[in-house]
């Protein structure tokens, strides 16, 4: 059975299968988009911040491990991220051909990616903040929801700083606006949504 937010985890990544199996299709995705990326200075913004929070998810890794069911959550939001730097967001095919398919006025790519940011990551960031402050019940969707938006909006804030500090000339394909702008306003709110609707299903998971 794979562990849960409720299940006891241990630090033996030698014998835990499903992460060795993660870490190898997240390493093998990273190896592929970093082969001749769309636009390289772009792929090379992503990354900062992938890497930093690559760096978080070690120390996690060693203080207070999450489940497997948390890892997996954190290694479709990798891909999903790793896929958009290689393309851009504002580039990746499948965000085009939703595009055709719908008719849409733009690549909606990076909002998927927003969603999934609020989706995939509340679940591992309540069970941080259970295992490692010791908080539960009601509170620990409070908190984990909050962290969420906090985190989204200071993403936008990075990506914002990183662009023009870094590189000021590829500050438009990093950011990814594509003309919108309320690009950033929609980016949170999607997030926020994401994060409300994994937090939902894991209160009604739990309470079975």
């Amino acid at each position: 059975m794979i562990t849960t937010a409720t299940s006891a985890v241990t630090r033996d990544f030698a014998t835990n299968r499903l992460l060795q199996g993660l870490t190898a299709i997240c390493a093998l995705v990273w190896v592929w988009a970093a082969i001749d990326p769309v636009y390289r200075m772009d792929w090379f913004l992503e990354n900062i911040l992938l890497f930093v929070g690559l760096g978080v998810l070690v120390l996690i890794y060693k203080t207070h491990p999450l489940s497997q069911l948390a890892h997996v959550f954190i290694a479709v939001f990798w891909v999903l991220h790793t896929v958009g730097s290689h393309y851009t967001y504002s580039e990746v095919p499948l965000g085009r051909w939703l595009q055709d398919m719908f008719a849409m006025e733009r690549n909606h790519y990076d909002r998927i990616v927003h969603f999934t940011f609020g989706l995939l990551l509340a679940y591992p960031i309540r069970e941080l903040l259970m295992r490692a402050a010791g908080v539960r019940g009601f509170v620990s969707y409070i908190f984990a929801f909050t962290v969420v938006v906090a985190n989204s909006e200071l993403y936008e804030l990075i990506e914002w700083a990183v662009a023009q500090i870094v590189s000021p000339d590829a500050a438009m394909a990093y950011l990814g606006t594509q003309g919108d702008v309320f690009d950033a306003q929609k980016d949170t709110g999607l997030a926020l949504l994401g994060a409300l609707a994994a937090l939902a299903i894991t209160r009604q998971m739990e309470r079975r």
